[in-house]
């Protein structure tokens, strides 16, 4: 097969490497996404939903930025929730169960669509580099690909391994063959590689499961959806349910303890310590009489079901005895039984914050290669690196976004900056300003630079625009607008609020805690306006409010985080030896050394370097 010179290769088409491909190409780059099964784009291979804590956030900056996730999760919507809602608006955070059939197949619809990509189906067994530059990629059939960049998204399928109790047998997923070549290559070449693992539960037969002995988890009656492209149609909904363990589950459970290779040993990589699997929960919680379990169904038109927090690798005998003990499975029959996976990873700072490595010019990872878990963490990764891949290309400098303005950019500041010794998952806490990284103004971050690179189109813009006008026209409006005690007082005895005696401005009542801009726009008459609400109304109503009522915080994080931006400012020697600096301690000048941090900012990150030592170099840098 003869083929033509691309500009980037991206290897592997799930999460990471659909987003890398979308963006690179939406860049005008001539791209070739080759994977191993064209029936499989984004395979949500774990459980069949997006978002949620933090990962919703990111979900959304990837659609402001232009990329596809939060486009095709609102096409293949089952149910959505916005989690947190009691809580601050930092905390919101919004999730939807898929369709996995739904989801791989408009992910495919959407990249065929997508100008100057191209696909092949076949297996990457190896780079072809000259010197310290990538120049391409050698297949399983033979063939040699020529191109000026490459994007390693493998996922867990380099020398992948999976088990099954006793059992163990090689595979990226199950039914799918492991990769097997880049490994050991990029060791000659001086990475260092290391292992992981990861789990999935037993998938169940719908039909065999006694629902009426479950609790109904019905999602929200008001779908906001993820995307600001295009306007959520879907209005229908399938239930969750919850079931729990009991200590009869756990006995059976630890029959097999003997046979785990979690636990005798044949399991060398870490496991996601925030996403344990059962017999670790066990283990790990001897006092506790029962775990939850969400029972969360994978498509439409499918009886299967997804048993999240019943992640095993125990042998399938005991994960089927013990299933069948828990009330309202005791018939249950399942598809496949759960496993754990173990996969090769390259700490993640061997890498520039463009997700270019050190030692390979033109080389980029994505996803789980780095170390992390999820899909949100790999898609938005995948996108960063096709970005960066194509401005390498026009000799432009990377786009690296701050910890100030994105959680995409709070996660590859931390893996370069820290690296991982377990699969890195995005919690809200990893993010010093979340109140400023909220995911009702991720549009506000993100979209503006998304436009500039030619990855937003002139519609979307011109809505962010309109979004922005509104939102100041909304905020002066209540700025100007006086309510008087005899048109309030009545809400306020309502809501256990304290009356007023004269007249208020709106701005200044809304900042109770009590109200919300809602129940006075129904209220106020002067607010009639703005009681017929769409879709686009409604989410300038929210940002307004949120604005309003949380505006002296929002403040503090900024002034907080221009202090931040400062360190970020002040770049450091490239290639450096930092052993000359006597004054920093031994730690120090090691680490920096060894991750050769571009600002003062990420050497003031790295685990084990004191505010003493970067003083030490603010003053070696004359600041």
């Amino acid at each position: 097969m003869y083929f033509e010179p691309y500009d980037i290769i991206v290897v592997g088409a799930g999460h990471a490497g659909c987003e890398a491909a979308a963006a690179a190409a939406n860049m005008g780059s001539k791209v070739l996404l080759v994977t191993m099964d064209l029936r499989l784009f984004a395979s949500m291979s774990c459980n069949p939903a997006m978002g949620g804590i933090a990962k919703g956030q990111i979900v959304r900056e990837i659609d402001a930025m232009g990329g596809y996730s939060g486009i095709v999760s609102d096409r293949t919507m089952i149910q959505f929730r916005m989690l947190n809602k009691s809580k601050g608006p930092a905390m919101w955070s919004p999730r939807c169960q898929s369709d996995k059939m739904m989801f791989s197949a408009e992910w495919r619809s959407l990249l065929e669509k997508t100008p100057n990509l191209d696909f092949w189906q076949d297996t990457v067994t190896g780079l072809l580099i000259e010197g310290d530059q990538v120049k391409g990629v050698k297949t399983m059939m033979g063939g040699e690909i020529q191109s000026k960049a490459v994007i390693l998204t493998n996922g867990t399928f380099l020398n992948g391994l999976i088990h099954i109790g006793e059992q163990h047998f090689p595979g990226g997923r199950m039914g799918e063959v492991a990769s097997h070549g880049i490994t050991e290559q990029l060791k000659e070449y001086g990475f260092e590689a290391k292992r992981l693992k990861t789990g999935t539960p037993v998938r169940i037969d719908g039909r065999t499961i006694d629902f009426s002995k479950l609790i109904e988890q019905k999602g929200d009656e008001e779908v906001v959806g993820f995307s600001y492209t295009e306007p959520f149609k879907n209005s229908k909904q399938r239930s969750c349910w919850i079931a729990h363990t009991s200590l009869k589950v756990h006995e059976t459970l630890r029959k097999g303890f003997k046979y785990s290779p979690m636990f005798n040993g044949r399991i060398q990589g870490v496991g996601p310590r925030y996403c344990p699997s059962i017999e670790d929960k066990i283990e790990r919680f001897a006092g506790k009489d029962s775990h939850q379990l969400f029972v969360e169904p994978e498509g439409w038109t499918t009886e299967e079901y997804y048993l999240n927090g019943f992640s095993s690798s125990l042998p399938d005998y005991i994960q089927y005895e013990a299933l069948r003990q828990i009330e309202g499975f005791e018939n249950a029959k399942i598809f496949r039984p759960g496993y754990a996976i173990e996969y090769d990873y390259f700490p993640p700072e061997q890498l520039h914050h463009s997700l270019e490595t050190r030692l390979v010019h033109g080389l980029y990872f994505a996803g789980q290669i780095n170390g992390t878990t999820g899909y949100e963490e790999a898609a938005c990764q995948g996108m960063m690196a096709g970005i960066n891949a194509t401005l390498s290309l026009k000799d432009e400098q990377p786009l690296v976004l701050s910890r100030t303005q994105a959680y995409i950019g709070v996660l590859i500041d931390d893996l370069v900056t820290k690296g991982v010794d377990e699969p890195y998952r995005m919690f809200t806490s990893r993010a010093e300003y979340r109140i400023l990284l909220r995911q009702d103004n991720a549009d506000a971050r993100l979209t503006e630079l998304s436009y500039k690179l030619g990855l937003a189109k002139e519609e979307r813009y011109q809505k962010y625009l309109e979004k922005l006008r509104k939102v100041e026209e909304i905020k002066q409006f209540l700025n100007d607008t006086y309510v008087y005690p005899k048109e309030i007082n009545g809400l306020l005895d309502q809501k256990e609020s304290s009356r007023i005696d004269q007249k208020m401005r709106l701005s200044y009542l809304l900042l109770r805690p009590q109200l919300e801009l809602a129940d006075i726009i129904e209220t106020v008459p002067a607010l009639e306006q703005y009681k017929t609400q769409d879709r686009f109304t409604k989410e300038c109503l929210e940002e307004t409010e949120i604005q309003i009522k949380y505006d002296s915080y929002i403040q503090k994080e900024y002034e907080l985080a221009d202090k931040l931006n400062r360190l970020e400012n002040i770049k450091l020697p490239i290639d450096f030896d930092y052993h000359t600096i006597q004054s920093l301690s031994y730690e120090c000048r090691e680490k920096l050394n060894r991750y050769k941090p571009e600002t003062l900012g990420q050497a003031s990150r790295i685990s084990g370097i004191s505010p003493a030592d970067i003083n030490v170099l603010a003053i070696f840098l004359g600041r």
